[in-house]
């Protein structure tokens, strides 16, 4: 058991400083057994989605990609296990722009500026804070433009802001790596303060117990809206003010006064921005009831109604207090019924009669008659009634008929001609003053050619609606006079003479137009405002008018209405492309008039033109720009200079105050690519931006190729390499560009183009000496040239042959293909020769040889065990020669152990086996060996090991007197071999009778004896003979011929000395078998 422990390198121990889009690595050796549980953790519980971490037994390892400010702070690692926990941390910081400054506050409004604090961003970047960018945005637009770009402390005042309008505020922090995170008001702020005081305040009534006011609104509501009044009011001898009324309007009426008691009353108005000051009434008030006599305000004393209609009479009074209110009829108190009643208020009263009737008449001596005929006759007599009776009628009147009185109508009014073709006139006219008490009902228009003197009607008999006409089919040249008759029901009026005479002719009139003076000079509108130019037209024919706009298009928004007498471009939602000339053509038959009107858009600026990378160092990026064609109406004031790398998407300020139309843009990352943006300002914000097209890589020329090598030289070529440039000045070698020079020439020619550290020169005049020279080229242009230290003769060289292979042994697993490399050199090109364990290497399809011009390659398909071996190679030319081996390893799993197996030592109970390792191991070590056992009267196998280590085994455990077989395995780490039989023996102690001899041979001495021994076996066994279980050596004498089937030994001329034991073993990777045989040599006697 061993506790964790952690080893934090040295520099872990420090600051880790990193810059924003690298990669952070924290490395961590660990200790512990068991091993460690890892957690790495941030101090406040930020989130390490992005991180990838990695932990084994020894040591733990944390990395997030692509940095940022907020990956700045503590990191810490803790490793736990039974025997105890560890902790450490790393603090890390990101140098990057800062974060999003804190607690922006808006401090005060006024009616023009708005106030801002903030505390400082909690992520500085790893760099200090040089100061705060502040930027104001209408709630109308979407970008923002600069107030102040170079503020050192927390807090500013915004001002020359429009009152009444919204705005936004956002404010940047600043540091060495540029502009940070933006924080902004999460509403818009409206610019305006507290209202003026209300006006006026007049007292409009007075009670025992209240006090009605009113007054007038503010002069200036402050900006905003007033929400409301609040009244308050004062008691004599108090100093206190209480509000008593809080109202819309402006009036109010204010109760609960003590009767006799003095007040002072004062207004406040009320708007989103606060409380303005108050309002006094001039004069103090007392409660107490007004008393105003009473009088009346009539303002008809007659009044007249239908019989049987309903009559209302409003009678406005005043008087204080209330006056009581009598009505009488004839100097008779009225007497009110349902039909007839007065209703009275606090300042008027009301008499209302339903159904009036002859009766409510009071004192009249007219009556209007009713309900008579239309175009009827009436005559008409009067009687007077009192209590007595009806008197006698009057005399009757004469016939009146029943209906309305009418009479003709007057002239109309105002006849005049309007224009004038050649074949019509056009007249317009009034009605007449007077109508004759009917409508009218139209108009009769007459005409009269001077030359005949006779009138004709142009209208159709009942005459026509309008007041003008268009009299045509008049002839050219003649002269018209024409007047005009109005007509109603009583018929047609009195007729009106038009002025003169007219002669038909088409009256010619050249195009001109009138523009209004605020038009001669320059129009200017605010960006998002309208755009209206009324021009009045004039001419004859009707001119055909044509806008157009100068060094451009009008928008396809402008709506353009054109009449006979004027013409209109009417242009919503202006901006800066909508400045420039407004030409106004008018042409007809007559000529052409053309005028023009200058139109300023008060916007921001638009982009800068022209914008240019003028030159490009490993670090830096110079820019030129043109100012911009439309500068919104306002002088530019400065430009800003912002930069962006190709794998962000926000841009940061490099300078916001540059005053030329150039600037180095420095302390870029080399290898980088930026985006490069340039807008211009002025007093009305920041305009549109110029953007790069296409990403700048910040990089230079590369320094020269390193050294150059000769490879080769021939009569005709040259080969050479060089080494790659110590710096590529940001930016990726695409090519290098090879020159030589001729001896006794200044002139250096081209002679190759590559993109690889090498190239071979041709055609070169042979004995010619040359100088050579190479040079790197990037996408920013070529480097110095790096020169050759020598001159190069075109010749033959003569190089001793060299043969290197890279390694000594190489393995392969059976079954796979392999390829050897290798290296040679030489010149002229040497042969190259192989052999495999002493004899030459026969190629095949499967085995064959490739040479190159500095390799030889050996391919070997599917590579069998007979592969192994040592190969040898020879490389020879006129120089010399020379040899080198290497030596080729097959793996596969190994033969099977070498028998006989052999019984070290037998008991009844167990038996010691032991073998030879295997010919061939399979290429590799042998692992262990299985033994299997099987009683002879079955056929199963039972392993008895399978993890044997060595070449022998005791096998225990066996059946006293049971016969056993036994096989052995090898098996290395590719498989397992065929087995390995032992013959059947059995499990008993060794102590038995002898057995008969051998098989015996009988010859006579001097005579030759042949003895053949069959056997069987597959594979084909190895046959091996012993005498007196020495190995039997063969001499002319003596000799073993074998065949497939048999093995034969041969004996010439036996002697004594033949005579003995002999024994034949036979074996193959199935077992062993043998025979015994005696040889007996006589003298004179035969033996059987």
């Amino acid at each position: 058991m061993l506790p964790p422990e952690i080893e934090l390198d040295a520099e872990l121990r420090k600051v880790v400083t990193i810059r924003a889009c690298c990669t952070l690595r924290l490395f961590v050796p660990i200790k512990g057994r068991p091993a460690p549980e890892v957690k790495w953790t941030r101090e406040h519980g930020e989130s390490l989605d992005r991180a990838s971490i990695e932990s084994t037994s020894s040591y733990t390892l944390l990395i997030v990609e692509n940095v940022n400010r907020f990956d700045s702070g503590k990191y810490i690692l803790t490793i736990e296990n039974s025997s105890g926990s560890k902790s450490a941390f790393v603090n890390v910081r990101v140098l990057d722009t800062p974060g999003a400054p804190q607690d922006l506050k808006i401090k005060e409004v006024t009616k023009s500026s708005v106030t801002l604090t903030w505390e400082p961003p909690l992520i500085d970047g790893g760099s200090k804070i040089k100061n705060y960018i502040v930027e104001k945005r209408e709630s109308t637009r979407k970008a923002y433009s600069t107030v102040n770009a170079n503020c050192h402390k927390t807090s500013w005042k915004v001002d020359s802001l429009q009152e009444g309008c919204n705005y936004y505020f956002r404010v940047l922090a600043e540091n060495e790596y540029g502009i940070g995170l933006p924080v902004e008001t999460s509403e818009s702020v409206k610019v305006s303060e507290r209202p003026l005081p209300p006006g006026k305040i007049t007292l409009l009534d007075v009670t025992r117990n209240s006090v009605s006011l009113s007054w007038e609104k503010p002069e200036h509501d402050g900006g905003s809206r007033i929400l409301g009044y609040i009244v308050e009011m004062q008691s004599k001898g108090s100093e206190k003010w209480s509000t008593c009324a809080t109202v819309k309007v402006t009036e109010a009426t204010i109760t609960g006064l003590i009767q006799g008691e003095e007040y002072t009353f004062r207004v406040s108005a009320q708007n989103e921005k606060g409380i303005s000051d108050p309002r006094q009434l001039g004069i103090p008030v007392v409660a107490k009831d007004l008393v105003i006599p009473p009088a009346f305000k009539l303002l008809f004393t007659t009044f007249s109604v239908l019989a049987g209609e309903d009559l209302k009479v409003d009678v406005p009074f005043v008087g204080r207090p209330k006056p009581a209110v009598f009505w009488h009829k004839d100097n008779v108190a009225l007497k009110q019924t349902t039909r007839v009643n007065a209703e009275s208020s606090e300042n008027n009263t009301v008499l209302t009669i339903k159904e009036a009737c002859r009766e409510d008449v009071g004192t009249e001596l007219r009556y209007r008659v009713t309900g008579l005929i239309e175009n009827h006759d009436y005559e008409y007599r009067v009687s007077a009634e009192n209590a007595a009776g009806l008197s006698e009628p009057s005399p009757p009147s004469t016939y009146y008929k029943a209906c309305d009185p009418i009479y003709k109508p007057g002239p109309p009014n105002n006849p005049k001609v309007v224009d004038v073709t050649r074949s019509s006139v056009f007249l317009s006219w009034g009605k007449p003053i007077y109508d004759g008490g009917s409508e009218i009902q139209g108009y009769i228009v007459e005409k009269c050619d001077v030359s005949d003197g006779e009138w004709a009607i142009c209208t159709p008999p009942t005459g026509i609606k309008n007041t003008h006409m268009e009299v045509e089919k008049l002839v050219e040249k003649h002269e018209y006079k024409f007047r005009i008759c109005a007509v109603n029901k009583a018929g047609v009026g009195e007729h009106a003479d038009v002025p003169g005479s007219v002669i038909v002719e088409e009256k010619m009139e050249a195009p001109d137009l009138d523009l209004d003076m605020e038009l001669r000079k320059i129009v200017n509108v605010r960006a998002g405002g309208s755009l209206r130019l009324f021009v009045p037209i004039r001419g004859r024919p009707t001119p055909e008018v044509k806008w157009a706009k100068m060094d451009g298009e009008i928008r396809e928004a402008a709506i353009i209405d054109t009449t006979s007498s004027f013409t209109s471009l009417v242009l919503d939602n202006v901006n800066r492309f909508d400045t420039g000339k407004y030409t106004l053509t008018l042409e007809n038959s007559s000529g052409t008039k053309s005028a023009f009107v200058s139109v300023r858009v008060l916007d921001t600026p638009s982009a800068p033109v022209n914008l240019k990378i003028r030159e490009i160092t490993k670090d830096s990026v110079s820019l030129s720009w043109e100012p911009p064609l439309l500068d919104g109406g306002a002088k530019i004031k400065n430009y800003i200079i912002e930069k962006r790398e190709a794998t962000r998407k926000a841009y940061a300020a490099v300078v916001t105050n540059c005053h030329k139309t150039s600037w180095k843009v420095d302390q870029l990352q080399e290898g980088c690519y930026y985006f490069f943006r340039i807008s211009a300002e002025n007093e009305y914000g920041i305009g549109l931006p110029a953007e790069t097209s296409d990403p700048i890589k910040v990089a230079e020329v590369p320094q020269p190729p390193g050294k150059i090598t000769v490879n080769d030289v021939t009569r005709n070529s040259v080969s050479l390499s060089w080494e790659k440039p110590e710096h590529d000045g940001g930016s990726k070698i695409i090519q290098y560009i090879v020159e030589m020079q001729a001896k006794g020439s200044e002139k250096w020619s081209e002679c190759a183009r590559v993109k690889t550290l090498e190239a071979v020169i041709s055609n070169l005049t042979q004995g010619e000496e040359y100088l050579f020279r190479v040079m790197a080229v990037n996408e920013k242009g070529k480097s110095d040239p790096r020169t050759l230290a020598v001159p190069i003769v075109a010749k033959d060289l003569v190089i001793e042959p060299d043969v290197r292979p890279a390694f000594h042994s190489y393995s392969i697993q059976v079954g796979h293909d392999l390829k050897v490399e290798v290296p040679i050199s030489g010149r002229p090109k040497p042969t190259v020769t192989w052999v495999k364990d002493g004899q030459p290497l026969r190629q095949t399809t499967r085995v064959n040889i490739s040479d190159l011009t500095d390799l030889t390659v050996l391919n070997i398909k599917e590579t069998s065990k007979e592969d192994s071996g040592t190969y040898e190679i020879t490389v020879a030319n006129v120089v010399g020669q020379k040899s080198a081996s290497v030596e080729i390893i097959t793996l596969d799993k190994p033969d099977p152990p070498v028998g006989p197996v052999k019984f070290d030592e037998i008991s009844a109970e167990s038996i010691t086996l032991s073998w030879n390792p295997p010919a061939y191991t399979g290429g590799c070590q042998i692992t262990n060996y299985v033994v299997h056992k099987r009683d002879t009267t079955t056929t199963v196998w039972e392993t008895v090991s399978a993890t044997v280590a060595r070449t022998t085994l005791k096998v225990t455990k066996l059946k006293t007197g049971s016969e056993y077989q036994f096989r052995i395995f090898a098996e290395n780490r590719y498989g397992q071999s065929f087995a390995l039989e032992s013959p059947p023996v059995v499990a008993q102690y060794p102590y038995k009778e002898p057995g008969p001899p051998g098989t015996p041979f009988v010859t006579t001495a001097g005579e030759d004896l042949k003895v053949e021994v069959p056997f069987i076996g597959r594979p084909k066994p190895t046959i091996t003979w012993t005498k007196d279980d020495q190995p039997l050596k063969q001499t002319t004498r003596l000799h073993i011929q074998d065949t497939t089937t048999s093995t034969t030994l041969h004996i010439k001329e036996s002697n004594k000395e033949d005579f003995g034991k002999y024994t034949v073993t036979a074996t193959n990777t199935a077992g062993t078998a043998t025979e015994h045989l005696s040889i007996i040599v006589l003298e004179n006697i035969l033996w059987i």
